[in-house]
This record gives C-alpha cells, sequence and structure tokens, in this order.
C-alpha cells in the first residue's frame, strides 16, 4: 500500500537521558550501570546501525518526534495515500 521509510532522529544527550530516567524509574537499575551499557552497547550498536539507515529515508523527522508540522505532513501523505 505505501511505501515510506522514516526517521524520527533525536539528540543524542536526550537519548541518554530519556533512557536513565527509564532505566533507574522502571527497571531499577543504577546510574552507573545505564551509562555502561549506554557508552559500551547502546552508543556503538547505534552508530553502527540506525545513525547510517538515516541515509536511507525519505523523511528524516528531526527534534525526536516532537516536530509537530512534520508530524502534521506525514499525517497529510498518509491520509492521501489511503484515500
Amino acid at each position: 500500500l505505501m511505501d515510506i521509510k522514516i526517521f524520527v532522529d533525536t539528540d543524542a544527550d536526550l537519548r541518554i537521558l530519556r533512557r536513565i530516567q527509564r532505566d533507574i524509574k522502571e527497571r531499577g537499575r543504577t546510574v552507573d550501570s545505564v551509562v555502561d551499557q549506554y557508552v559500551n552497547v547502546v552508543r556503538p550498536m547505534h552508530n553502527q546501525f540506525c545513525e547510517p539507515s538515516k541515509k536511507f529515508a525519505d523523511i528524516i523527522i528531526p527534534e525526536g518526534g516532537q516536530n509537530f508540522v512534520a508530524i502534521d505532513l506525514m499525517a497529510t501523505k498518509i491520509q492521501t495515500i489511503l484515500e
């Protein structure tokens, strides 16, 4: 039906802050364990797999999905395709 590749781009600082907050609150982890996992696993995997996929996106939405203009444009495009 449709083939639109979207990459939601979020600043690295915001990604780590969200992860720290979530993992401490919801998973009972320590700040040190979250930071260690981020530095040794999450960031390298992001750089190896996620970030390079950005070049294949038809649309890159900046601001971590809080870009409401981009979201409205996408919703309009999807609605047009579905009609």
